[in-house]
């Protein structure tokens, strides 16, 4: 049996001279650890002899942003590769493969993604992704409608549940975005620049409210196998292709969580625009597409749910008359909550998001935090209110106007 150890790029070159397939006996593999995450290593083997090379993947005891004195159970590993199994079997073409795993050393051997691009870096240098929202809206749906006890056999469902019970996971996510940002945390991580939005948020009784709903739905609700961390860090693509990586969050939990993150990481590059782009111009062109994506993302997922709905449903009794548009009227607005709730999150608390962190110019910068905010804000307050996608997005466009001044 295999005793855990972190390994190193020798170590991972090792292993994978060991494999059966991915490469020939006469293989000249070379090694790069590339993890740029908080949780993970992430070791590119290349064969120099061929056009071959894998992704190992494997999990730390410990979140390495923070270091030993935050222990997280190596279980996330095994959750991840099944997810991503399980994702496959829903999806194929739209996650990596896996070609192997090693649940003792938490690792896993995956199809190399080399040939896309994460999509929060191409978004910052510009790139147009036509196919997304089609790609993103069929992967969302898919996986959570089958999942769900729509569309899963309500007995197996409970089964699976157990096998995804990830704690230590959800413990980072309740704590990071559902509690710590709206009061004094030793993990909360913003520029001084905006200590008044900070209080604002430790303040705000109305707020406070919503984010409890909010919380309260995502430690309750078991609705479906969540990818847990569905943003634009978490998404390979090129304009043709997209590919949904690193499930290690999945858990079984309220659909909108997923829906509402891809939601906010676009919505967290719309505002990071302006201080990446000076001529008006080009900057509203660019402001257009992330909100037209905004708005396909939310219509496609739509289609496709209601379409599963129509096809493949097993609940007898969520054929009642009304009962789907009633649904699907709720996670639309769980989804503009938690979108909101992601979007504050990323401005004060631990981890931020390069869209925003990476603008030079400081009074730029800050204006993209207080627009973020002032979205996220106002998502939240009015999520139990909002009812299509045309709403919500008058209440982005109104949330910027009032910081405008």
């Amino acid at each position: 049996m295999s005793q855990y150890r972190p390994l190193t790029p020798q170590d991972a070159i090792e292993l994978a001279k060991t494999l059966p397939g991915p490469f020939a006996a006469d293989a000249n593999l070379e090694c790069r650890e590339i993890g740029d995450g908080n949780l993970n290593l992430v070791f590119h083997i290349t064969d120099q002899n061929s056009d071959k090379s894998i992704i190992i993947k494997q999990a730390l005891p410990y979140a390495k942003v923070v270091g030993e004195s935050w222990p997280l159970s190596l279980v996330r590993a095994r959750i991840e590769r099944e997810i991503l199994q399980e994702e496959y079997r829903l999806c194929p073409g739209m996650v990596p493969e896996v070609y192997h795993y090693d649940d003792d050393l938490a690792l896993t051997v995956m199809e190399d993604l080399s040939d896309h691009v994460i999509m929060r870096k191409g978004l910052i240098d510009g790139g147009t992704y036509p196919l997304f929202a089609q790609h993103i809206g069929e992967f969302m749906a898919r996986t959570l409608f089958f999942t769900s006890d729509l569309g899963m056999n309500q007995q197996l469902k409970k089964e699976k549940q157990g096998r995804f019970v990830n704690p230590d996971q959800c413990k980072i996510t309740e704590d990071l975005i559902f509690d710590e940002p709206y009061r004094i945390a030793e993990k909360n991580n913003y520029e001084a620049s905006i200590e008044d939005e900070a209080e604002v948020l430790r303040t705000d009784g109305e707020l406070h409210l919503e984010v409890a709903l909010l919380r309260e739905k995502f430690l309750t609700h078991g609705q479906a196998l969540l990818h847990g961390d569905l943003h634009t860090g978490s998404i390979f693509v090129t304009p043709e292709s997209t590919k949904v990586i690193d499930p290690e969050f999945a858990y079984f939990g309220p659909m909108g969580f997923d829906v509402g993150a891809v939601l906010a990481n676009l919505l967290l590059h719309y505002a990071s625009l302006p201080g990446r782009i000076q001529e008006q111009k080009a900057l509203h062109e660019r402001e257009t597409i992330l909100l037209d994506m905004v708005r396909d993302v939310w219509t496609e997922f739509e289609s496709r749910f209601r379409g599963l709905w129509t096809s493949d449903l097993i609940d007898p009794m969520a054929k009642a008359p009304g009962y789907q548009d009633l649904y699907v009227q709720q996670l639309f607005r769980d989804s503009a909550g938690f979108a909101g709730a992601k979007m504050v999150r990323r401005i004060v608390g631990l981890a931020h998001v390069a869209d925003i962190d990476t603008i030079e110019d400081a009074t730029q910068r800050e204006r993209a935090q207080r627009k973020a905010l002032a979205i996220g804000k106002a998502l939240i307050k009015r999520n139990r209110n909002l009812n299509t996608i045309g709403e919500l997005l008058d209440t982005v466009a109104t949330a910027v106007t009032s910081i405008k001044a």
